[in-house]
């Protein structure tokens, strides 16, 4: 379980093709490694991935071809956001993020407001039904609020903070993004349906 506030911009320093998927070095950036064991759960831009390799300032993870086929960008090396499993205790700022990508978007377009970004994103229309206006979504494992939605286009605004800190702020229109709705969304569709 993880809340979608990034501790780390890390870097995919190296990808090695391994039976059934790949070998990812990442290069944790800021991410203490410290109290990182074999087997802990690390988000990498929103994907829960087990830590099978760590070193002082780098770590190792497996990605199945699966996970490589739903999600965007875990595929070349590249900048990416990290954040480390929630502990009970920790505060939970963002939102309950599984770390399970449902889905794939696509940034339709950029504008500036400001020292902030609008970003509009088109979701994969079968999640659709799951993004609500002031609701949460995980875009590349940051935790947003959305601002609005149309169909299945829906709009996000980054603060400078969020730019300043993640990933985000290089997206482009056009780029790919991996999404993850909040998960109560899901469940209250499954018990409206019993």
């Amino acid at each position: 379980m993880f809340s979608g506030i990034i501790a780390a911009v890390g870097r995919i320093g190296r990808i090695e093709a391994a039976k059934g998927g790949a070998r990812l070095t990442i290069e944790a950036g800021k991410l203490g490694l410290r109290d990182v064991a074999i087997g802990d759960s690390i988000t990498v831009n929103g994907a829960c991935l087990t830590v099978v390799k760590r070193g002082r300032k780098s770590f190792s993870v497996d990605v199945s071809r699966e996970t490589l086929r739903v999600t965007a960008r875990l595929d070349r090396e590249g900048e990416v956001n990290l954040e480390k499993a929630l502990r009970l205790s920790d505060r939970l700022d963002g939102h309950l993020v599984l770390g399970h990508v449902d889905g794939v978007g696509k940034v339709t377009k950029v504008s500036r407001v400001g020292d902030n970004r609008l970003l509009r994103v088109r979701a994969p229309t079968p999640l659709a039904r799951y993004i609500a206006r002031k609701g949460s979504i995980a875009m590349d494992g940051v935790s947003l609020t959305v601002n609005a939605v149309r169909g299945a286009e829906f709009e996000v605004n980054l603060i400078p903070h969020t730019l300043a800190l993640t990933t985000l702020k290089d997206l482009r229109a056009g780029d790919r993004v991996n999404l993850e709705v909040d998960p109560l969304a899901r469940y209250a569709e499954r018990l409206l349906r019993r």
